[in-house]
């Protein structure tokens, strides 16, 4: 009797300690369960980090390359050097065209300074050739009114020789039928003469008037040939100013070529720009680097996230700005802290493919239906450039 006694007690605390684990159990796994739903976690994540690749902006030979593969470099480091030579050449160029501009400027100022001057003599010159050709134009006019006046004269001479000539040639044959005196036929001659001397004065002066329209035509020719000398001097004296314009237009693009020079030359030498990695180097000095063709990469150590993908279950218990622990699948004894920067609103869908314009929905028979993951952004607060990696994988627990 007492050993079925026993045999019952034992068999009762065997079924009150086998309740008693699988309710333990059945707690831990509520536990568990919550615990995760308030805290999600996967290990669906990785390291990221800014990188940029690094490419030469001018080309040339690489005559110094100090750094290697996978080498950590601190900002202000020299990364590479292109054999500055020819811009060297080109910057000594661009100044000197740029200082032979000036000096046509200054000598272009000086010829300004001397023209002045010329410029107001010029000036004075087109105007007094301009009253000039007024008055040899009024003279010409005056020369052409005396020869019209000297031509009248004449041909009044010339008319009252003709009547003293024929009026003598009337008289001398009627002096032997003594019609008329030797008296008149004397005083008939001194008509004649005195007509012929008038005559030859009218001439003379018409020749003199003639002369003096000649000459005055001259004068005016000599009024029109001086005032275009003077306008050709005018517009020489214009041209030197309006040559120092284009001179001093072409300044800004002489300053352009020196700065693009100094540019090129500078971009000979490439410095990191911030604290980083080295890596994917496949080139050596002596290469032939040519712009925008990348040379290698930097990581920037800086700033490191981790990208986590996460169930849509489970966003919906993640904000942004909630602290999240982090660990790195290689050291996974380190715990590093984080805050949720963003979370993603968008991933590519399976089944959303178009056709034709409209949706194409596969048939299938999967009873389970997989949920779809979003990335939640993470920015590490205490990283170690020592331990993180682009691409590495990592645990993420939401707290």
């Amino acid at each position: 009797m007492t050993q079925d006694s026993e045999n019952l007690n034992r068999k009762q605390l065997g079924r009150r300690i086998f309740f008693g684990v699988v309710a333990g159990a059945v707690v831990a796994l509520l536990f568990v369960t919550l615990d995760t739903e308030r805290h999600p976690r996967t290990d669906d994540a990785s390291v990221r980090a800014n990188f940029i690749e690094i490419a030469p902006e001018i080309s040339g030979r690489l005559a110094q390359l100090p750094v290697k593969d996978n080498e950590f470099v601190k900002q202000g480091d020299l990364l590479f050097v292109i054999d500055p030579r020819d811009y060297e050449y080109a910057l000594r160029q661009a100044l000197s065209d740029q200082e032979n501009l000036e000096q046509r400027i200054i000598d272009t100022k000086r010829k300004i300074a001397a023209q002045n001057s010329a410029v107001d003599a010029a000036s004075a010159a087109v105007h007094n050739s301009t009253t000039a050709i007024r008055t040899a134009g009024s003279g010409v006019d005056l020369a052409k009114a005396t020869v019209l006046r000297a031509q009248a004269a004449a041909n009044a001479a010339e008319a009252q020789l003709k009547y003293a000539t024929n009026d003598l040639h009337r008289i001398e044959p009627l002096l032997q039928k003594q019609y008329v005196t030797v008296d008149q036929v004397d005083q008939a001659n001194t008509a004649v003469r005195v007509a012929r001397g008038s005559y030859d004065a009218a001439l003379a002066a018409l020749s003199e008037a003639q002369a003096q329209e000649t000459q005055a035509a001259l004068r005016q020719e000599e009024a029109d040939d001086q005032a275009s000398e003077s306008r050709a001097k005018l517009g020489q004296s214009i041209h030197v100013i309006d040559t120092l314009d284009i001179l001093e237009s072409q300044r800004p693009g002489l300053a352009a070529k020196v700065d693009r020079a100094r540019l090129d030359l500078e971009r000979c030498r490439v410095v990191a720009p911030f604290n980083a990695y080295v890596t994917n180097m496949n080139i050596s000095e002596g290469a032939y680097a040519r712009p925008g063709t990348p040379m290698f990469t930097l990581i920037d150590t800086r700033k490191w996230w981790v990208v986590a993908n996460y169930r849509e279950g489970k966003v919906k218990n993640i904000r942004v700005g909630s602290p999240v622990e982090v660990y790195l699948m290689g050291h996974p004894e380190r715990k590093f802290t984080g805050l949720v920067e963003s979370i993603g609103y968008g991933v590519f869908p399976e089944d959303g493919s178009v056709v034709a314009g409209l949706p194409n929905i596969e048939r299938t028979l999967n009873w389970v239906h997989l949920s779809s993951r979003f990335p939640v952004r993470i920015r590490i607060q205490n990283p170690d450039s020592d331990l993180f990696r682009i691409g590495a994988t990592a645990v993420t627990v939401v707290r």
